[in-house]
């Protein structure tokens, strides 16, 4: 690709022998000494059309956040002791400027403290600069890179600790929104982006990665986000920018994504070097049939069907916003429209949930899964399914003591080792929970944060990782790691804020100029917590919920503005 990428590594203190893959240090230490060795990496590309004109991380397309600039250390005459000691203090001062005003939580639980402070880190660790704002990237070390379902429903659960995360999500996948048909990116005009690449295959068209859109859900996600912003923030300016990329969304929903005009939204894959699935769980054999058939498309998945009921839900309100009441009012029973078909089609009550997908046959994939737990996310489930679908979920067969399973226990492809299909998720379960606290079940949503909670005691730095196997939770033992699972993963880092704000109940919304908690619950492992800055429009609040049994009082310790806090029982 015209490129040359190297990477450099510098030692400090020289080393005694340098060989090709070794590099040994001879140290002396009187009793109670200290010393320190110091290796640093420095990743150049060089133009070979510009030979000698060295770009410093010229190979990835945005700047970490935090991330000082190598030129002005390099040489530094007081060595590689000061060039770290430089870098460090660039980094911290970055990060205490990007979490400044956001919202903290301190709670009765150091243990939780813990996982809170290291979910903060991590985030803004994994937040990156773009030219529309800032990113999470999804994970490392597999996905250090932008990913558009994850960096949205990563923005959905922070969105009350910091909204400026999700418009920064919201500005950059509009400006990366495809505009042209390109089956070898699997794009269309008005599909969101799946995830970008730059390495050398990418760029070279080896891999369709480079701008790539292989995935159902992330432009229905990015609607249904545009909505939750405004309904908290009232930005109207950035709906006001962002506007066209919706009504362009919503456009390729109908027009792309319902393949075969009957309503649901399904996949297909435009190029063999694609991805066979789609939506999250996008494993080559995740979509099967109750007798472990792998299902064959156009896919209609369970979850996406409720992406894009809440997001025609979302953009309906926005219509009204922008003046158009007739695309609103159409937006609105094309989404009542779509919740009577998938409650027809997807309901199954010989297995008592929903089916995880429809095959091109339109045939439900009878099968066990957690993607249910995303109809009650997003609100396409009538009522009177909740209990059903949160008792599958919570059974022995879903719920291992860590988390609820991607597949239940006896399902033709269960393996609690897979990736997809019987492991644990955190940022699965954290959808999970806020759709069973929407549905009132409250006591199910603490138990899925207390097995959480559970699973973090047992992880370095009290971090949840990607994902964890499914194995049964047994006494005195944490869960399975799985080997090559990314940590620290942004939504991931974001699941513990979205447990708590589930149990909560916490709700923002700027037009009413009101916070409030609907019936809230803490897990057993909380008694206090205290939120600190809580932000709507101009006013903040810091507030203090304590646990009494069942009862949760709240307090205001301090406001400035004159938002209302109301508890709702």
């Amino acid at each position: 690709d015209a490129r040359r990428r190297t990477t450099r590594l510098r030692f400090g203190p020289k080393p005694a022998r340098l060989e090709a893959n070794k590099a040994e240090f001879e140290v002396k230490l009187a009793p109670g000494g200290r010393a320190s060795i110091f290796v640093r990496a420095i990743c150049d590309t060089v133009d070979l059309g510009r030979e000698g004109e060295a770009v410093i991380g010229s190979a990835l397309p945005f700047t970490h956040a935090a991330y000082p600039n190598p030129r002005r250390e390099e040489g530094h005459p007081k060595g590689e002791g000061m060039t770290f000691a430089l870098a460090y203090r660039d980094a911290r001062r970055d990060l205490r400027k990007a979490t400044a005003n956001i919202t903290t939580i301190e709670s009765s639980n150091d243990q939780f403290n813990e996982a809170a402070c290291r979910a903060t880190a991590d985030l803004y660790m994994l937040l990156s600069r773009t030219p529309n704002g800032i990113y999470p990237y999804a994970g490392i070390p597999w996905y250090s890179t932008v990913f558009g379902r994850d960096g949205i429903i990563t923005a959905m659960m922070t969105l009350w600790i910091d909204p400026e995360i999700a418009k920064g999500v919201l500005r950059h996948l509009a400006a990366t929104q495809a505009t042209t048909v390109d089956p070898a990116a699997d794009a269309q005009p008005g599909k969101v982006l799946h995830e970008t690449r730059n390495g050398e295959m990418a760029i070279l068209g080896e891999v369709p990665f480079k701008l790539y859109y292989g995935t159902i859900d992330a432009t229905p996600l990015f609607v249904m986000l545009a909505g939750q912003y405004y309904e908290q923030t009232g930005d109207q300016a950035t709906v006001e920018k962002i506007w066209p990329n919706i009504l362009a969304a919503l456009n390729w929903i109908d027009e792309y994504g319902d393949r075969d005009k009957d309503g649901f939204v399904e996949y297909a894959r435009e190029t063999e070097k694609g991805l066979a699935n789609q939506g999250w769980k996008d494993s080559h054999d995740s979509i099967f049939h109750a007798d472990g058939r792998m299902a064959q498309g156009p896919i209609a998945l369970c979850e996406v069907q409720g992406y894009v009921y809440a997001a025609k839900k979302g953009a309906a309100k926005l219509a009204a916003l922008m003046g158009d009441q007739a695309l609103s009012e159409r937006l609105k029973g094309e989404a009542e429209r779509l919740r009577k078909a998938f409650d027809e089609k997807f309901w199954l009550p010989e297995i008592g949930t929903y089916a995880i997908a429809l095959d091109g046959e339109k045939r439900p994939c009878a099968v066990r899964s957690s993607n249910a737990g995303h109809a009650l996310f997003t609100g396409i489930a009538y009522p009177e399914r909740a209990e059903s679908v949160a008792a599958v979920l919570m059974s022995k067969d879903g719920f291992n003591g860590w988390g609820v399973r991607t597949i239940a226990v006896g399902e033709a492809r269960y393996n609690p080792m897979s990736y997809h299909n019987g492991s644990i998720w955190p940022h699965d379960n954290a959808l999970v929970a806020l759709g069973l606290a929407r549905y009132g079940l409250k006591a199910e949503a603490a138990r899925v944060f207390e097995g959480q909670h559970g699973a973090s005691l047992y992880q370095e730095g009290r971090r949840l990782p990607e994902l964890f196997c499914g194995f049964i939770q047994r006494k005195q033992r944490g869960p399975t790691n799985y080997p090559v699972a990314c940590s620290p993963q942004a939504w991931a880092a974001a699941a513990p804020f979205a447990f708590l704000a589930a149990c909560l109940g916490l709700e923002l919304r700027h037009d009413r100029n009101r916070i409030r908690f609907r019936d809230p619950i803490l897990p057993s492992f909380l008694d206090d917590v205290l939120i600190r800055n809580l932000k709507l429009g101009d006013s903040h609040v810091d507030l203090l919920l304590h646990r009494h049994g069942q009862d949760v009082t709240v307090n205001v310790v301090r406001r400035t503005g004159d938002a209302q806090v109301v508890l709702l029982k």
